[in-house]
């Protein structure tokens, strides 16, 4: 079992207290290593490191982030069997699942490296009458927190740090408490290449001492944090004081509209994998099933058929395709949710119940559960579940119907839509309180991802990614 230190200031050091926690493999329950319990003085420390270093690491040339960009994808590529090994035990990934996310990360480094040159060009307004030169720039905003959830480990946090980086802001990365390990290897491959201390620094330890003490800090001026919306109101609360720039990733329940002209199978294929992929830990998966009366039976049926045909089982076995949830405690809260879906009246057609023969009598696992005719006003119809459990609502009869439903939540993250009728789509597209639009399974990368209402503030990824981690400035010149 091995103990592990936080990177902070191009160092490797234990918390100031000297106290370490424990990693439990979900797979196994068998404890891998202990962490740094990280604290205010850790915070305080990391964030005068990033603060240090952000004049020299913003003055740099984009070309010569743009290269150091590119150099981290390499790295990472490199590294990439390895990391995927601690996705997988740390987290719970299966194999193809976990080689995917050092994979991704990589990419969007090298993305940044070719694009930030481009997006970051600056404005110049012609002089008026008035002899009055003006131009517009964008300029990095300083020290960035990150503050990521576990369900992605490696994923989240290079969904915010290539543009963090590349636009010239430092940061201190606050990575999941109970999976971490990939965020520290992510640091051990960063000291490695030409990056100056301080530009990047990474603290382990629970977000309630960690995340708390990064968001009121004076000298953080952006957050960046995907989680919940209950963390995220948080964040905002204690962000406020010191008017934090804030982009927020929170939750989603996420509607699925099935039509009656739908190709049936092409829907009930993606959403089975959407739903069981990562174990339902996505928040972007399928929250809420509407499907048309007219093929209520049939999506049900072949629904059902698909969730009983996903593999789940050990991470390390090639067949499995969905391995177990992240904690025993969150395994508790979806069997909550699973408990209230029964007590309140929604049909359970497929699972709900533990596994109880080997292997899968160990570890934190939830087997695909599928509910059918969930009301709306029920709790499994109205929350985030976050797991393999499928509600499927009441069939509905009419487009107006069905997008009053849909609309009908606090979420706006993602909503889908399956439908051979494209203005009937593009009239949905339209309708759809979602900050992402998916029609016939449709999905591509380096697009904005962020939602409405209170999934969230702010974008992610692409082009977008670049901007909401950079502020503009406006100078006016009299050239007389």
């Amino acid at each position: 079992m091995k103990k592990h230190k936080m990177w902070i200031n191009g160092n490797w050091v234990d918390a100031l207290s000297g106290q370490t926690y424990p990693v439990f493999n979900p797979a196994t329950e068998v404890e891998i290593a202990r962490l740094p319990l990280g604290g205010q003085a850790d915070v305080d420390k990391a964030v005068a490191a990033a603060k240090k270093a952000f004049p020299a690491w913003s003055k740099k040339t984009v070309t010569e982030r743009s290269q150091i960009m590119a150099r981290i994808a390499v790295a990472i590529k490199e590294n990439a069997q390895e990391l995927a090994m601690l996705e997988q035990i740390d987290h719970g990934f299966p194999l193809t699942l976990a080689i995917d996310q050092p994979l991704k990360a990589a990419s969007r480094f090298e993305w940044v490296a070719q694009a930030v040159g481009s997006l970051l060009t600056g404005d110049v307004v012609p002089p008026g009458e008035d002899n009055e030169l003006a131009y517009v720039k964008r300029e990095p905003v300083g020290v960035c927190a990150i503050i990521t959830p576990w369900n992605f480990p490696l994923g989240m946090i290079t969904d915010k740090l290539p543009s963090i980086l590349a636009v010239g802001n430092t940061c201190v990365i606050k990575p999941p408490s109970i999976d971490s390990l990939a965020a520290l290897k992510l640091a051990e491959i960063l000291a490695k290449l030409d990056i100056p201390q301080g530009v990047v620094n990474v603290i382990t330890g629970p977000g309630g001492t960690v995340g708390e003490a990064l968001t009121s800090h004076r000298d953080v001026n952006m957050v960046a944090f995907t989680g919940s919306c209950e963390v995220g109101k948080r964040i905002m609360e204690v962000g406020s004081k010191t008017v934090k720039r804030l982009q927020l990733e929170l939750g989603g329940k996420n509607p699925v509209i099935v039509m009656d002209d739908a190709d049936v199978d092409l829907a009930v294929s993606v959403s089975v994998k959407g739903q069981t992929m990562n174990s339902g830990q996505i928040c972007g998966s399928p929250g809420r099933y509407y499907v048309h009366e007219n093929i209520y039976d049939e999506f049900v049926k072949k629904f059902v058929d698909g969730m009983k045909k996903v593999v789940t089982g050990d991470p390390a076995d090639e067949k499995t395709r969905m391995g177990p949830v992240v904690s025993a405690e969150h395994r508790a809260s979806i069997e909550r949710f699973i408990k209230l879906g029964v007590d309140e009246g929604a049909k359970l057609v497929l699972g709900g119940k533990r596994p109880t023969k080997p292997p899968l009598d160990r570890g934190y696992f939830v087997m695909p559960t599928v509910f059918t005719y969930v009301k709306q006003n029920m709790t499994i119809a109205r929350e985030e579940i976050f797991g393999p459990v499928s509600c499927i609502m009441e069939p509905f009869s009419s487009d107006d119907e069905v997008i009053a439903k849909a609309n009908d939540n606090t979420f706006g993250l993602r909503s889908s839509v399956y439908t051979r009728d494209r203005a009937r789509a593009l009239r949905f597209a339209d309708s759809l309180q979602a900050g992402t639009i998916n029609v016939n399974g449709t999905k591509r990368g380096e697009l904005p991802w962020g939602g409405f209402k209170e999934s969230g503030l702010g974008k992610e990824r692409g082009k977008w990614g670049l901007y909401e981690f950079s502020q503009l400035k406006v100078v006016t010149i009299n050239i007389e």
